[in-house]
């Protein structure tokens, strides 16, 4: 997982360049879903225009990662900052264009397994 990892956090360099900074950029495994992974974002583009925002990060997981390790992506989740579950992951740690990981949160009522936390920062 750590090359795939990787790979997300190049996705996340380059979508802050050229769209703007995100609050959240992260990597869930939940307990019910395994070996399938949820990136969650949140950023005040993203939120702007969801249908397009999600047409362009799949765009771009699309040119960085194999149709192998495609299939270990459930979904894209983009939440808006006011969410109250929004605040319960940035309160685990603050990271920004690095890497910290989580395990065994609740998260939009999910029990997470495991996470990988590319930023998450409090404004």
């Amino acid at each position: 997982m750590n090359e795939q990892v990787k790979k997300f956090q190049n996705i996340e360099k380059y979508l802050s360049k050229t769209k703007g900074k995100f609050e959240l950029f992260a990597l869930l495994l939940r307990e019910d879903a395994p070996n399938k992974w949820d990136l969650i974002v949140s950023s005040d583009w993203a939120i702007a225009n969801k249908k397009a925002s999600i047409d362009l990060i799949a765009k771009e997981i699309h040119k960085e990662l194999s149709d192998q390790e495609l299939l270990m992506l459930s979904r894209i989740i983009i939440l808006d900052k006011k969410d109250l579950s929004f605040s319960s992951i940035q309160k685990e740690k603050e990271v920004v264009n690095g890497l910290a990981e989580i395990s065994g949160i609740d998260f939009l009522g999910l029990a997470i397994k495991h996470g990988y936390l590319i930023t998450s920062q409090l404004k």
